[in-house]
């Protein structure tokens, strides 16, 4: 029960390590290409959850003005903010959630592969454990072998092109951070088993690939534009004289014209 407390991603270990054996028993794929192809069924799978997060972010962007203004009205008070902001949320079906639906069921596939190839590492199963004649083995750490620093570099390119790609309706700010943030992780990762780099970099790969091909399915919506007040957009007041000439013209009271003279002609007497 304690190791069912600790390890709770054992059933999902199990899975991975059956849908590995099957891709190099039956398939004859090398372990290296294996993870590869295990990542690319992962992201066929996620694809529903991809296309409902594009679409989440894209209402997000487009009700941001509208969020925005809530969050200024209610800002000394946090709690009514939040209360108004979740009315705004149910009002218009937003679920700010579903953006990070990919990644949270991704990131339990992830651990759970890093003790697959921990395992690997400590009972070798039969095959090679290179990859493409350069990665000698796929279970050591990646900075064992001078080819896991090109698959950092690799991977932290790879993971800014995703972010890049997928990340065209963030805040500005967001999508700053999450461009900086695969340097940062460099350090994290470069303790972890080679593969387990191979199939975060794949899994970036095919996310650049998928945002090119959703920028050409999905056309972006683009956020309103609120209409900013100045001097020169004011609406120019009309004079005043302008508006009492004519009120005057109206109050004088119509003369009556002046009578026509008629001029007559002088007859002449007859003597």
């Amino acid at each position: 029960m304690i190791v069912g407390i600790s390890n709770p991603l054992h059933p999902l270990e199990d899975v991975l390590r059956h849908v590995l054996d099957w891709l190099h028993t039956t398939l004859h794929l090398p372990w290296a290409w294996a993870i590869v192809t295990l990542t690319v069924l992962v992201r066929i799978l996620l694809v529903p959850l991809v296309i409902k997060q594009i679409h989440s972010m894209q209402t997000l962007q487009k009700h941001a003005p509208e969020m925005k203004a809530i969050q200024q009205k209610y800002k000394h008070d946090k709690q009514r903010q939040q209360e108004e902001l979740m009315k705004f949320y149910r009002e218009n079906k937003v679920n700010p959630a579903a953006s990070c639906l990919p990644l949270v069921l991704q990131l339990p596939v992830f651990f759970a592969l890093y003790f697959v190839l921990k395992d690997f590492s400590k009972h070798p199963p039969s095959g090679s454990l290179s990859w493409m004649g350069i990665v000698p083995d796929i279970s050591a750490p990646v900075t064992s072998h001078w080819s896991g620093y090109v698959l950092l570099v690799i991977y932290v390119a790879s993971q800014m092109a995703s972010t890049y790609f997928m990340g065209t309706t963030m805040d500005k700010t967001q999508r700053t951070i999450l461009l900086v943030m695969p340097i940062a992780f460099v350090f994290f990762i470069a303790h972890f088993p080679t593969g387990l780099v191979l199939y975060w970099m794949t899994t970036n790969l095919w996310v650049v690939g998928q945002g090119l091909q959703t920028r050409k399915l999905i056309p972006k919506t683009s956020a309103p534009m609120l209409p900013r007040r100045s001097s020169r957009n004011a609406p120019t007041p009309a004079p005043a004289t302008a508006a009492v000439e004519p009120a005057k013209a109206a109050s004088k009271p119509a003369q009556p014209a002046a009578p026509r003279r008629v001029k007559r002609k002088k007859q002449t007497r007859r003597r």
